[in-house]
């Protein structure tokens, strides 16, 4: 007896599902320049974030005898 052939289909995940309205509601220019705005802010956390960082780490070379 031989199993019967099984059919998977992925499920889209919550990112390419928004990604799929967002084409359809805006056209290129307008998605081109809400991802390029996007990239700027994670851009942007992820220099505060290394900005606190090298703080933290002054403040501790400041304090060291």
């Amino acid at each position: 007896m031989q199993a019967a052939p099984v059919r998977a289909t992925a499920i889209p995940s919550f990112t390419d599902a928004l990604r799929a309205v967002e084409s359809l509601l805006m056209s290129g220019g307008q998605r081109t320049a809400r991802r390029n705005a996007w990239t700027s802010v994670l851009e942007d956390r992820r220099r505060a974030k290394a900005r606190v960082e090298a703080q933290r780490v002054l403040e501790q070379a400041a304090t060291r005898p």
